[in-house]
């Protein structure tokens, strides 16, 4: 069953529906048909003696859609973000659909570079427990907020697209959906699955700084209903940064493939089985100090410096393993049922960057004798969601039900890794992957069982309005290693509520509220004694529009987002509560689609005012700085603004390009020691002066040529070769300088 609303037919088909309608008062599908007829029909009664003549002109229609698209270019049509088949439009919550012919125009290789298009979303640099993707999305982060196919994906890795449909983001709090998250949305990739069609495409890349790629995309349709998706990739990147002793620079050694089968595909009992594999065996970047007196980017050493070896690694497997099965009683209801098991292995040794110390050759970062962190992690899911889906009238007014179930296993271990060398210039030290530390460092152990129901009713009471309220219960029992906390249990309720007006198909406006929770045992983090859980709650107003007949979507949020005892540490330290209660207040616009038959358009605004309201006792039994209070929380930026623009200029030729902007982002921890000193000069109070890396504005531009079967394209990454600082990390404290210019050169085969 699908509960994708219709959408009126695209501008370019109205247009050639007007060329070809022969009276202005009959419809258009008859129009259609009358010209198809028309000419046969005449030809069979035309009566000799009359000498009148019609001559239809001639119309030619040329088709170069893509069989496998399943979205109109850069606008998102449908998506199973809100857990049933939905158009973006009639969703009562602001949402970005990042789609695949925008990634592939881009050349986006990882999450990472897909969430630029996200407009209040930032990225933090990692380290310990939280090290790969992890982002900030309204100024919260969303770490706990990943979601492969609707179900939570939390291990800590750098995702890749290349098997990704398209990016969905989900905004604000989304507990009454998912589960346990936080305040500033959902963050779901969508995997590509297999067509009734054959459709093959295989591309191969070249760039500056030793960049090369090859993809796969292939699909062969097996039977009536049935039919099987490959998807490959192969990734090395070198790095414009370089130790200077030794020669060692930062890269990426990445690769992948998942397999995905479908049965059964358009009858009433569909399955669909896959397998995800990814591979990365980088060598991290920690990118640049912090300089203690400007609180900007260290300019000591060069920008190109990097402080790593050779012996640094970051190598991490991934398995995924997922069945679905969807049974439909009818065109008004089904069950959609799904099963997956996980896991995820990781280990990784980093260098720190130092503000005095040039980098060397032996990993030492003297006059330190540390070593830089390590772990290696092991974590493993199993989960069981199912979904039931009704539409049904009661009472003359239509029903949009939903309920279902989860259930999810969570196994997790963690641990510092053994130097098999030393600590001195002499005898530096050797780690290896997977080789735990002898002393049990850094140790911890995790096993979760979590176990939900909701139910969701959409109802259309008058028309052309809809009320949305749905309800879920949460339980977890979770035990921990740790001594302070051996056994911790927990449930709460989360609520959705929307109220939505859609006068016509082109518009929608919308007010809605929705909360969201994360208890202590969530996502590493632990404290010594209890705490009350995160809790955030969201208020929004929007509006939706669609232009030139349905090409363009336009839309616009106005909301407030309310974060009450916000964690910042994890099993690395003590849990300590950042903030007591801060809030966010802001506005977005974005549109996506075309404005004309040739020039498409993605882009996207958002203006934040995010304020610390309060601050709390900290677990160690400190009092939290008073003078935050009425400070922006870190890495919230009061702008940030995304444009992605092509043209087609005939014969295959196409250009574009866009800008990626961001205001300047605090990065600081209130909780730590020496973040606090940063209200200090010589021991003396002083202003509020935190870390904080500049406000940047990054260009791209792209020209391509394509045909039926092969095409070409050129990227043109960073155009004017700006040095700017992309992500920012509080307890380094450090930030890692963005790409510099890249030139990558595609060439793509479809038959």
């Amino acid at each position: 069953m699908s509960h994708v609303r219709p959408r009126p037919p695209s501008g370019i088909l109205r247009q050639l529906m007007a060329r070809l309608q022969p009276a202005a008062a009959m419809p258009a599908a008859a129009s259609l048909a009358f010209m198809m007829l028309a000419p046969a029909a005449l030809a069979q009664t035309a009566d000799p003696a009359n000498t009148a003549q019609t001559t239809l002109p001639t119309v030619k229609v040329e088709d170069t859609s893509d069989p496998m698209a399943i979205n109109n270019g850069y606008q998102g049509t449908q998506t199973r973000v809100g857990k049933t088949q939905q158009d973006p439009q009639d969703i009562p919550q602001a949402i970005t659909v990042v789609t695949q012919q925008l990634m592939q125009e881009q050349h986006v290789g990882s999450l990472r570079d897909a969430l630029r298009n996200v407009s209040g979303l930032t990225f933090n640099a990692a380290e310990g427990g939280r090290a790969g993707d992890n982002m900030m999305l309204r100024g919260f982060y969303t770490f706990g907020d990943v979601y492969l196919d609707g179900i939570r994906d939390t291990a800590q890795y750098n995702r890749e697209t290349f098997f990704l449909e398209q990016v969905d983001v989900l905004r604000g709090s989304a507990s009454m959906l998912f589960g346990r998250g936080q305040a500033g949305g959902v963050i779901n990739l969508v995997t590509k699955t297999p067509k009734l069609t054959d459709a093959y495409a295989l591309t191969g890349s070249v760039g500056t700084d030793n960049y090369t790629e090859v993809t796969a995309d292939l699909n062969k349709q097996l039977g009536e209903h049935s039919a099987v998706r490959v998807n490959l990739m192969k990734r090395d990147e070198g790095s414009w940064r370089e130790n200077p002793a030794s020669g060692a620079e930062p890269d990426v050694d990445r690769g992948g493939a998942q397999v995905s089968l479908a049965l059964g595909m358009n009858t009433d009992d569909e399955f669909t089985f896959s397998h995800l594999y990814m591979r990365n065996r980088d060598t991290p970047d920690y990118g640049f100090s912090f300089d203690n007196n400007t609180h900007r980017p260290n300019t000591t050493f060069p920008v190109d410096y990097f402080w790593g070896i050779d012996g640094n690694f970051d190598n991490s497997n991934v398995n995924v393993t997922t069945g679905t099965w969807t049974h439909r009683f009818d065109d008004q209801s089904q069950l959609r049922t799904t099963v997956r098991y996980g896991d995820y292995e990781r280990s990784y040794w980093a260098r720190t960057p130092s503000t005095t110390v040039a980098p060397g050759n032996t990993g030492l970062n003297l006059p330190s004798a540390s070593t830089g962190p390590t772990r290696s992690m092991d974590y493993e899911t199993l989960t069981v969601q199912s979904d039931y889906s009704r539409k049904f009238l009661v009472l003359d007014m239509k029903h949009e039900f939903l309920t279902g179930v989860e259930y999810l296993r969570e196994n997790s271990h963690r641990s510092g890794l053994q130097n098999l060398g030393g600590t001195t210039a002499l005898n530096p030290p050797v780690f290896y992957p997977y080789v735990e530390s002898a002393t049990g460092a850094g140790r911890n152990n995790f096993t979760g069982n979590s176990y939900a129901l909701y139910a969701q009713d959409t109802v259309e009471f008058i028309p052309d309005w809809k009320a949305t309220l749905g309800v879920r219960r949460d339980e977890l029992d979770a035990d921990y290693s740790s001594a302070t906390s051996p056994h911790l249990e927990y449930g709460e309720w989360s609520y959705r509520g929307a109220l939505s007006y859609q006068p016509t198909e082109e518009a929608h406006y919308y007010l809605g509220y929705s909360d969201s929770f994360s208890p202590t045992a969530d996502l590493y983090q632990l404290t010594a004694t209890p705490q009350p859980p995160e809790t955030s709650q969201v208020y929004e107003i929007g509006a939706k529009w669609m232009f030139f007949d349905g090409d363009l979507s336009f839309r616009t949020a106005l909301y407030r987002a309310i974060k009450n005892w916000e964690r910042n540490t994890d099993l690395e330290s003590t849990a300590s509560i950042l903030t007591k209660k801060r809030r966010t207040d802001g506005i977005e616009f974005e549109m996506a689609g075309r404005i004309t038959p040739n020039w498409e358009v993605f882009a996207g605004l958002a203006l934040m005012d995010a304020t610390i309201l309060d601050v709390a006792e900290q677990s160690n039994g400190n009092v939290g700085d008073p003078r935050y209070v009425g400070k922006r929380p870190r890495n919230t930026p009061p702008y940030t603004f995304n444009l992605w623009s092509t043209y087609k200029l005939g014969g295959g030729w196409k250009i574009g390009g866009g800008a990626e902007v961001k205001g300047e982002r605090y990065g600081y921890n209130p909780s730590s020691t020496s973040a606090n000193a940063q209200f200090t000069t010589n021991g003396q109070p002083s202003g509020f002066n935190p870390n904080t890396a500049p406000a940047y504005v990054r260009w791209d531009a792209m020209v391509s040529y394509d045909q039926k079967t092969w095409g070409v394209r050129l990227n043109v990454q960073n155009l004017f070769n700006k040095t700017y600082y992309d992500s920012i990390y509080d307890n380094g404290p450090f930030t890692v300088p963005g790409q510099k210019r890249r030139f990558i050169l595609t060439g793509e085969l479809k038959f």
